[in-house]
């Protein structure tokens, strides 16, 4: 690279975010420290039928990264996709693929899909971010469940999620 030549490093964080949860925002705000532009990937062919529909859990996402400082808002994408996530990241021109790992548990799974991925196409690569102590064990399909059953998940998401949910499993 010559010198003054601006180095754009596009990453990719792919997930259902069914709904984005607190671990979530913990791995958008650690990745911007990785990469240039961010673009987050709601999955929009999610087998179980995902609670939000794709229009609102972009809403959400978006919802979520305003309380970002506008420097890093801009730096960020809501970016759905549908089929294989190596050829979305192909298509947006990323060089990595970032994921939040929560346990030992999700590590089995990630790595087969890692190594696929890098098969596929071996100039993108995945970096893999731990959840911190607060976030490990936080997972939207537990947080759906709490809420479904009338618990309380304002611990695990923002505010905003937090009224989303009640509303949704609010009985009329």
């Amino acid at each position: 690279m010559g010198a003054g030549m601006a180095l754009n490093r596009v990453g990719v964080y792919p997930g259902t975010f069914d709904p984005i949860t607190s671990g979530h925002m913990e791995v958008v705000r650690r990745s911007l420290r990785l990469v240039d532009k961010l673009i987050i990937g709601p999955a929009t062919n999610i087998g179980k039928g995902p609670l939000f529909s794709l229009e609102e859990r972009i809403d959400i996402i978006k919802d979520e990264i305003q309380e970002f400082a506008e420097i890093d808002r801009d730096r960020i994408e809501v970016v759905p996709f549908d089929g294989l996530l190596i050829h979305f990241a192909r298509e947006v021109g990323a060089s990595v693929i970032i994921r939040g790992l929560r346990a030992v548990s999700d590590f089995e799974y990630e790595i087969q899909m890692a190594n696929m991925n890098a098969r596929m196409e071996p100039n993108i690569e995945t970096i893999f971010l731990m959840a911190s102590d607060r976030h490990q064990f936080i997972a939207s399909s537990l947080v759906k469940d709490i809420a479904r059953l009338g618990g309380d998940t304002s611990q695990f998401v923002s505010k905003r999620v937090f009224q989303r949910l009640k509303a949704k499993f609010a009985t009329p």
